[in-house]
């Protein structure tokens, strides 16, 4: 019998910019970009409901080891709310279980509803999400009818913009940080403005350094790909080392960068005192990133694999 091949695929490493479509989970997305590049390794940064479009970070080869990254930071959204109906999961793919009246609000009145939330605030996830108890994702224990009860977390509403307000709908720009369930944030904000309110639409504009304008949309790719426009759809790939270019900088001699390498701290002449750098090599390639300890010494954390 023969072997099963292993690891086939092209060894790429950057990050994609995708603006995904509406109807496609982050997963199936992923999968598809994957198989369009015909990539050896390729991981997400954060999930989009099928519901929900927008800047989706695609980290391909090395790039997976600085994903968590990612993850971690602050995000921007669009956000679309009708007022006046809530769904059992907090958007238009679920069941209708209230309506109430809208009054007739000034945009003053709701700019003072939107500006108390900003701050560090406690929310309780939705029912309706991935969090897990005991190994079961809420979401299959919320289609069962069941309803467990959440521990309240803290997360950052540092800013709500761009506010409209056309009969029953509300439009806003929220750049939050991570764990921030868009979903709840506008059921709450519905019950403080007192007639309920779910989510419409929903668009993801900014994943930490990354912007919206800059991603390329799915069907560019398919196109480029049916073309067989191969150097083209490369040129949409940066280096991964972008994903942290507000993080400082520290270039390492040749000596310092192999004993980095073996997993030992080193000391780098004029770097900061404390927290996260970028490292790199003399000739100014990426070795990834690392700690300053109390010490002084910089300690490999995530490093990547020489090209």
């Amino acid at each position: 019998m023969a072997r099963r091949q292993k690891n086939r695929g092209r060894p790429i490493d950057g990050i994609l910019l995708l603006d995904k479509p509406l109807g496609l989970s982050s997963n199936e997305a992923l999968q598809q970009i994957k198989r369009m590049y015909n990539a050896k390794k390729a991981g997400h940064t954060g999930s989009l409901d099928p519901l929900a479009t927008g800047l989706l970070p695609i980290c391909f080869g090395e790039a997976t080891k600085i994903s968590a990254f990612l993850l971690d930071s602050d995000k921007s959204y669009l956000t679309e709310c009708q007022l006046g109906v809530r769904t059992d999961c907090g958007d238009t793919e679920g069941e209708v279980i209230e309506r109430r009246e809208v009054p007739d609000f000034t945009l003053a009145q709701i700019h003072d509803v939107l500006n108390s939330f900003i701050g560090e605030i406690d929310q309780v996830p939705p029912m309706h999400s991935a969090l897990k108890k005991d190994g079961v994702p809420l979401y299959k224990l919320a289609r069962q009818g069941i309803e467990i009860e959440r521990e309240t977390r803290k997360i950052n509403i540092y800013s709500i913009s761009d506010v409209s307000l056309t009969d029953d709908r509300l439009k806003f720009l929220v750049h939050c940080s991570k764990g921030t369930y868009i979903r709840t944030l506008a059921e709450d904000i519905g019950e403080k403005l007192g007639c309920g309110a779910h989510v419409t639409a929903l668009r993801r504009a900014d994943v930490g350094v990354f912007h919206l304008q800059n991603a390329v949309s799915f069907d560019t790719i398919k196109q480029l790909r049916d073309e067989k426009a191969f150097a083209a759809l490369d040129e949409f790939i940066m280096p991964m080392q972008q994903a942290l270019s507000e993080w400082p900088g520290l270039e390492l001699t040749n000596d310092a960068a192999y004993y980095l390498r073996q997993g030992q701290p080193v000391l780098v002449p004029k770097a900061p005192t404390n927290g996260w750098v970028r490292l790199f090599e003399k000739q100014g390639d990426f070795l990834g990133v690392g700690e300053i300890m109390d010490d002084g010494r910089v300690a490999p954390r995530r490093l990547v694999n020489a090209a």
